[in-house]
């Protein structure tokens, strides 16, 4: 016999999973990527903001208010260069570190959507068995309408539909509006002001 189970046990269960899929996912980085994530964590923080605001107004009084000896004067070159540095590292930093959650969140996607078809599987399955089983015991399911469940699912044609949705219900009418609106500005060029 299967031993009952508690919610919260299935759910501390399934966080242990996630968790363990999380450190699994943080070991596999590389050096470049785990100092990435590192610099993309501190430079997208309240307190790299509060710092580096305060080091500009710093730099700033320090230069308007030293009236013998000006490092950087107004309009503040070296500054402008020094931040021009750091924007000019920090973005492709924060990309890499961007990319590899990328990958990370496209991988986790394409896991959901494995379960997910599994699960229809598996509830097609279910649904076969249990019609199966109304049969035998003699109860009519015939009227019920859940006939259409206990079908295979075809993936590409749901995606097939998709797409013919997207395309007639929101694309195509925003061609066309497009479409009204430059022969609207068209014939407002081509009419002569009176």
């Amino acid at each position: 016999m299967i031993p009952t189970r508690t919610i919260e046990e299935l759910t501390q269960k399934n966080v242990a999973v996630v968790a363990q899929m999380e450190r699994a996912s943080h070991e596999v980085r590389t050096r470049g990527e785990r100092l990435a994530d590192t610099i993309a964590a501190a430079v997208g923080s309240w307190t790299f903001i509060l710092v580096q605001t305060a080091l500009l107004g710093l730099w700033v009084v320090l230069n308007i208010l030293a009236w013998a000896r000006h490092w950087d004067p107004y309009p503040f070159i070296l500054l402008n260069l020094a931040l021009s540095f750091q924007s000019a590292y920090a973005a492709p930093i924060l990309m890499i570190s961007q990319n590899r959650q990328a990958k990370l969140s496209e991988r986790r996607n394409h896991l959901d959507l494995q379960i997910n078809m599994l699960a229809e599987q598996e509830t097609t399955e279910i649904l076969h068995l249990l019609r199966r089983l109304c049969e035998r015991s003699g109860m009519d399911v015939n009227g019920s309408g859940g006939a259409c469940f206990e079908e295979e699912t075809r993936h590409d044609r749901i995606i097939e539909q998709i797409e013919n949705e997207i395309e007639n219900e929101i694309e195509k009418p925003i061609a066309e509006a497009v479409e009204r609106a430059v022969e609207k500005v068209a014939a407002e060029i081509a009419e002569p002001p009176e």
